[in-house]
């Protein structure tokens, strides 16, 4: 099998291990899926306060954020009254506000006002779905999806709910969680570790054999001859975003769980998988979603215009073999030709 290595580019050399550093695992449940913490702590470094530390973190993101918990800041606000001005806490604020400017940079590619749209297809607090909505239903949710209306003001924290927008902050909350996760690891004096909420990673340090925290992305199980690809996470963080797993059938038709809010269906130009290597979790997770999103042509201008580590598995047409275009970053982190 062939292997594609990516390295750092730009990161400082890892930190020694301290003498006697402890191997831990943390892990548990949050947001609908798993989290994780690999990580080599001092003996001075106590694993319990870790653990709670952590359990804070995530859990504070969940109250804030989850589209799944109805009590959530927000919740409260997707159903808060058209016109109210609504207060909300700094973290959420940041989030939004870096949705927002995705948002208007990619001309709605990624809209955190998406959430009718995304609960529409079955991917909301309403749960799953067997067939396809019909196209005046998804109007309705194009319609009440103007991220404009918010009218964020910073000064203050707060935001203008226009009526009946629903929030959906799902393409960056994990991504968050896990800048959060790991910047409190080396707040506490652990500079080895590896972070993981959904599949979304960041890592920093190296082992006791030297070598760094390697991620292997998930190939297609359709084409058996797929090179791997193994990153080096020192200073790094991974996000994939990917039409693997398809969600279900309808019409006759297989429908991915990404949506082009533009357009208000699943994406179905070709492109399977987008993965963004970057150094925040959350910068990375929003890019994959906005690559997915764009046409593969499109998505690799995006990645060079932004610099971005990126590689974007797509099929040219219906029988063709899969293909992946890598931006120019990705291949100097690689030295491919």
């Amino acid at each position: 099998m062939t292997v594609h290595l990516y390295l750092p580019l730009h990161q400082t050399e890892p930190r020694p291990l301290p003498d006697g550093a402890q191997s831990v695992r943390l892990c548990g449940s949050t947001m609908g899926t798993h989290w994780q913490i690999d990580a080599l702590i001092p003996h001075s470094v106590d694993s319990d306060v870790l653990e709670q530390a952590a359990l804070n973190i995530l859990r504070d993101v969940n109250a804030q954020m989850s589209h799944w918990d109805p009590d959530s800041v927000l919740s409260q606000f997707n159903r808060a009254a058209a016109g109210s001005r609504v207060t909300i806490p700094d973290a959420f604020y940041k989030v939004l506000d870096y949705a927002l400017y995705l948002a208007q940079q990619s001309e709605g590619a990624l809209n955190p006002a998406a959430g009718k749209l995304i609960n529409l297809w079955g991917f909301g607090p309403e749960g799953r779905r067997t067939e396809a909505p019909v196209q005046k239903s998804v109007q309705a949710c194009l319609d009440a999806q103007d991220f404009r209306g918010l009218q964020p003001d910073r000064m203050t924290k707060s935001i203008t709910q226009p009526g009946g927008v629903a929030l959906d902050l799902s393409a960056l909350a994990k991504g968050y969680a896990v800048d959060l996760l790991a910047e409190m690891l080396e707040q506490h004096g652990v500079h080895s570790y590896l972070v993981e909420v959904g599949g979304e990673l960041r890592g920093l340090g190296i082992k006791p054999d030297f070598q760094p925290w390697w991620v292997d992305l998930e190939p297609p199980a359709e084409q058996a001859d797929w090179p791997l690809h193994r990153f080096a996470l020192h200073g790094l963080a991974l996000a994939t975003s990917g039409q693997y797993r398809q969600q279900f059938r309808a019409d006759g038709k297989t429908y991915g769980h990404t949506i082009d809010p533009r357009t208000g269906w699943p994406v179905s130009h070709g492109t399977l998988a987008v993965t963004v290597c970057h150094p925040q979790c959350m910068v990375a997770d929003a890019m994959a979603t906005i690559l997915l999103v764009l046409p593969p042509e499109q998505a690799l201008q995006w990645a060079e215009q932004h610099q971005l580590a990126a590689l974007i598995v797509h099929r040219p047409s219906e029988h063709a073999p899969l293909t992946a275009s890598a931006s120019t970053l990705l291949r100097a982190m690689a030295e491919l030709p």
